[in-house]
């Protein structure tokens, strides 16, 4: 497959396939880490399922799936690795160490590379592709394949070839969906040989990306303060366990997500992990549940308007009608019918996790009675980030069709953050979190104003 990150899965015989080379193991970090760790890693979760996912209620018929997907388990962005190795650096450099569980020290020699998938990544987009197809197989036909688009950085496309091989050979490859359309994240043109039957867009508008709202703030002040709460008497016990080592509480964030990076390396616990208790890994949430909320979450002014554009689409999909937006959408791919189609049975986005979080705040999901309190965590919060955007999350909004006894057929949608049915309290969801397609267009004023003039104020 060149140099295209595909990995078949085929677990149940112990083999997959990443760039052509055969691995005989099918090791899972979700497995061999107690679950209660690895679920307090915030956005360096691994996808779990935030509640049991709940068929269509008698009556209903789904017609339609909308899937937005963040790529998969990856490794540190560059920048960030460069961090978390001067963080380790200062650990190593200490020649005796009073705490024996920084032993492995020593000899350790820092494993990962930067930006891209993991295998493990990789397996969870399959994986991600096989559940779809046995939840929506029902809406699949020859002339109903998932239209599949990714925004354009490696690790999103990889998610997205990775999803379409789950679903192809979890239907024994009789249905077999293709990337159609990239959205670039560049402002290069590059061609690339591997994926000459893909449409790559340059300098376009990307709905799946939040780098089109360069006013935007971001939340390193209301990080910081949560940081400078929780991270000194962390700091403070590694140099005393590694004396001389002027380990900084930004030491500690970076050694902290090095567990969740390394662990999701080489599939089961890295030593950093001991380094720290499960209590300081919940703060270690929280740090995560305030960046989302203060970046591009309901904490930033100009967050949620990064979601209008997605959402608009999804108007046009849902209503198949012609998108109408005037934010981040490209006018001329959502207008060709090769490009943007509508009338499609399932349509999967790949995506990032901030533009994920963007997304959910401009619909409305999530919303909270108070901002996230900067040094006390709300116990009873449902902003938590490993639940809203772990790595391969999803938002799935479906179409469904209900009828009851000789009423009329109505449509309505339903909305499923990793498999969690929401309320949609916005536009009168029932108790099966369903609400008429027109109360949840009638519902989404901010998308359809085009973010009430907050789009504008990216570019003051």
């Amino acid at each position: 497959m060149g140099n295209i990150f595909l990995l078949s899965v085929l677990c149940t015989i112990g083999i997959y396939i990443i760039s052509g080379a055969a691995v005989t193991s099918c090791g899972d970090v979700t497995t061999n880490v107690p679950k209660e760790l690895w679920t307090n890693w915030a956005m360096y979760s691994p996808y779990f399922a935030a509640d049991k996912y709940e068929s269509a209620p008698n009556g209903c018929q789904i017609t339609q799936a909308n899937i937005l997907q963040r790529h998969g388990a990856r490794y540190p962005t560059a920048s960030a690795g460069e961090r978390i190795m001067a963080a380790v650096a200062k650990l190593a450099a200490v020649q005796n160490y009073t705490d024996s569980s920084l032993d492995f020290l020593k000899n350790y020699t820092y494993p990962l590379s930067s930006d891209l998938l993991v295998p493990f990544g990789a397996a969870q987009s399959f994986s991600a592709g096989q559940e779809h197809f046995e939840r929506y197989k029902s809406i699949v036909s020859e002339d109903q394949l998932p239209f599949v688009r990714a925004s354009g950085s490696d690790r999103v496309i990889h998610s997205a070839t990775n999803w379409t091989a789950g679903f192809s050979h979890a239907s024994n490859h009789v249905y077999n969906p293709s990337l159609s359309v990239i959205l670039s994240e560049s402002d290069f043109v590059r061609k690339d040989r591997h994926l000459i039957d893909v449409l790559i867009f340059f300098q376009a508008n990307n709905t799946l990306d939040d780098n089109m709202c360069p006013d935007a703030g971001n939340s390193d002040e209301q990080t910081g303060t949560w940081l400078a709460t929780y991270a000194p008497p962390i700091a403070a016990r590694l140099n005393e366990q590694a004396p001389g080592a002027n380990v900084s509480i930004s030491d500690v964030y970076n050694l902290m997500t090095l567990c969740a990076f390394e662990s999701v390396f080489i599939n089961r616990g890295s030593a950093f992990c001991n380094l720290f208790t499960q209590a300081e890994f919940e703060e270690l949430e929280y740090y995560g549940d305030l960046d989302k909320y203060y970046n591009t979450g309901y904490g930033q002014e100009l967050g949620p308007v990064q979601g209008v554009g997605y959402i608009n689409e999804l108007i046009a999909r849902l209503t198949d009608e012609p998108v109408s937006d005037n934010t981040q959408t490209n006018h001329t791919l959502d207008a060709s019918p090769e490009t943007f189609p509508l009338g499609r049975a399932i349509y999967a986005d790949f995506s990032h996790d901030n533009q994920m979080i963007a997304i959910y705040a401009a619909m409305g999901l999530f919303r909270q009675v108070t901002a996230l309190n900067l040094t006390s965590p709300d116990t009873t919060r449902n902003w938590i980030t490993s639940r809203l955007v772990p790595f391969s999350a999803r938002m799935i909004t479906e179409k469904l069709i209900c009828t009851s006894g000789n009423v009329n057929q109505t449509e309505y949608v339903r909305i499923f953050v990793n498999d969690a049915l929401q309320p949609l309290e916005f536009c009168g969801g029932d108790q099966h979190g369903l609400c008429t397609v027109d109360a949840f267009v009638t519902s989404q004023t901010y998308a359809r104003n085009n973010g009430n003039g907050d789009f504008e104020k990216c570019f003051a």
